[in-house]
Parts: structure tokens; C-alpha cells; sequence
């Protein structure tokens, strides 16, 4: 997942806005309690979440994959007024953390947890989204996009985590695992979609943004 070398990380992360108290006490409580730490988003990406979300401004963001909360936490800050962060999760077992997190922020009354199969749970929810975030199982990745694309208002944005996936997305095609073409199928996707246009981001793990344009 680290592309980088590590000074060069370390200086990106000394020369950005350091997390909030709240977001670096939910980072330091993930590491020491919950199984693969890893999938957080962390300092640097949750920064970058921020500033999209500060730049874009949205009523609706739509986010597939909470884990512990960390990036809706972030997604929640650039909120516009009476914006709300729609935060799908599978994992029941997750849902004490999560709620004990966003219940101390600020944000509480501004984000929807959402304890369900994306699935079934993005056909209920109602557009239009200013942003849909993908930071789930990635064999569903197309799915999703597949799900809300009509849900997305024109102008708005699709951002996927992962799409890097450790640099295996460059590997052969014969030799890549399930996820790895998954995720490879689904930057395809995206990249040759007339409606959309999209920049792959090597931010840790690899970030695509995507804008609808029509």
C-alpha cells in the first residue's frame, strides 16, 4: 500500500494540516483494537477527503465502507448547511465503534450510519448525490458505480479507494487475483465512459476521482 518512500511520506504528512484531536484519537484507537488497521484512511488521505469535501461543498455524500467512521468523519467537515453523510457498513460488529466515535464529534446529527448490504441499501437511498465514496469489497466496485450513477447529479463525484491496490493493478492480466481485475475492470470503467471524467490519484493506496459531466 506504501508507494513512496517513507521520508518522502513523512514530509508530504509534516507539511499537511495535522488531524483533529477526535480523528487522531479514533486513529490510534483503531490500530490498537480492530482487526486490519490498515483499511483506515488515515492522516494524509483523510486530509485530502477534507479538502474535497470543503471544496465541493455537498448536500449528499454517499459513502460505501465505513470500517470505524475515520473518512466520514472527514467527508462530514466540508458539509454544506444541512448536509448529510449517508455511511453504509456490513459489519454489525463495528457498529458500537463507529456510533462511539461520531456520537463525540461534531458532526453526530450530520452523518447516517447505515448497518446494511450496500447492495440493497444504495436501491433504497434517494438522489441526488453530490459524491459517492467507495471504500468497500472491491469485486463490487462496478456494482456500486452501476447503482447510483443515476443518482449522482451532473456535476457530481465518484471517488473509489484502492483502485492501486498495493501496485497490483499492473501486473499481467493472466496473473492478477479476483480483486485485482476487479478493480482494474472498474478503473477501466470509469476511464472510458464518455459521462465521466477522472484522474487516478497515487495516494496511498490509489485514489480515482471521477466527475459526471453529463
Amino acid at each position: 500500500m506504501n508507494f513512496l518512500p517513507e521520508e518522502i511520506e513523512q514530509y508530504a504528512e509534516q507539511f499537511t494540516t495535522v488531524e483533529p484531536d477526535l480523528l487522531a484519537e479514533l486513529n490510534r484507537y483503531t490500530h490498537g483494537n480492530v482487526l486490519q488497521p490498515r483499511m483506515l484512511s488515515g492522516h494524509l488521505q483523510g486530509r485530502v477527503i477534507s479538502m474535497l469535501s470543503n471544496m465541493i461543498r455537498p448536500n449528499v455524500v454517499v459513502e460505501v465502507g465505513t470500517y470505524t467512521g475515520y473518512s466520514a468523519l472527514c467527508w462530514a467537515e466540508g458539509l454544506a448547511e444541512g448536509g448529510v453523510v449517508h455511511t453504509i457498513e456490513v459489519d454489525d460488529e463495528l457498529e458500537p465503534k463507529i456510533r462511539k466515535f461520531i456520537n463525540q464529534s461534531e458532526y453526530a446529527d450530520r452523518i447516517q450510519l447505515h448497518i446494511a448490504d450496500a447492495i440493497h441499501k444504495l436501491k433504497e437511498l434517494n438522489g441526488p448525490f453530490d459524491i459517492v465514496f467507495l471504500d468497500a469489497d472491491k469485486s463490487n466496485y462496478s456494482n456500486y458505480l452501476d447503482l447510483v450513477f443515476d443518482k449522482v447529479k451532473v456535476g457530481g463525484y465518484v471517488v473509489a479507494d484502492n483502485v492501486l491496490w498495493s501496485g497490483k493493478v499492473t501486473e499481467p492480466a493472466e496473473t492478477m487475483d479476483a480483486d485485482t481485475k476487479a478493480l482494474f475492470d472498474f478503473s477501466q470503467k470509469v476511464h472510458n465512459d464518455p459521462k465521466l471524467e477522472n484522474v487516478l490519484l497515487p495516494i496511498r493506496d490509489g485514489l480515482l476521482i471521477a466527475r459526471k459531466i453529463a
